[in-house]
């Protein structure tokens, strides 16, 4: 449904109309350092490849984080056993309420959002929600284990920890438009413009 238009001052420029007629912009029309783009490509992967494999580790059991009989296909609950046994801090008791009162939904929107936000990053289409998703997931587990007042709890900082990077580097990634780069994101651009889809 795109319409690609010529401007009256020039026939070289091409303008993509997208689906609901503004404008979509592409990577290239943001960022000219064929290297960052590409910088920015790897971040990308990068933190694809960090949400996905948790998943995978925790669907199957591969001994990495999760082991076999503790596998989501085995019975095991993911985020209910996170939430009940491993938060610490001031939240610790909605975590654990959340975890006992909701129970098998946790789980499934535990390993739904690492799946969702591990395609999303790896394929480079669908960005921004996943972003966002990926920011909210960081956000839980951030407060589920909030450092603040936690001397020696083996925090390397008080109030900042690695959630807060990671879910900078998934809205970098998404506000980058980095899927454009070696990913479909160039060609889900033109599917969905620049909605909150893209």
């Amino acid at each position: 449904m795109s319409a690609n238009l010529h401007t009256p001052a020039s026939d070289d420029v091409v303008v993509d109309r997208g689906v609901r007629g503004d404008v979509t912009v592409f990577q290239t029309d943001i960022i000219k350092s064929s290297f960052l783009r590409k910088l920015l490509a790897f971040g990308r992967i990068l933190i694809g490849w960090t949400f996905m494999w948790p998943f995978l580790d925790k669907l199957f059991g591969l001994g990495y984080g999760t082991e076999a009989a503790r596998a989501w296909i085995s019975g095991g609950a993911p985020a209910q056993g996170y939430m009940i046994n491993a938060t610490s801090g001031p939240f610790k008791g909605v975590f654990v309420w959340m975890a006992e009162t909701f129970g098998g939904l946790t789980d499934f929107l535990f390993m739904f959002g690492l799946f969702g936000i591990g395609l999303a990053m790896l394929t480079g289409a669908g960005l921004k929600i996943a972003a966002w998703g990926g920011t909210l997931l960081m956000a839980f587990m951030y407060f589920a284990a909030l450092p603040i007042g936690q001397a020696n709890a083996g925090f390397t900082n008080p109030i900042t920890d690695s959630h807060w990077i990671e879910a900078v580097v998934l809205l970098v990634a998404a506000y980058s438009l980095s899927g454009d780069t070696w990913g479909l994101g160039r060609w889900w651009g033109e599917k969905v413009g620049n909605s909150w889809l893209r």
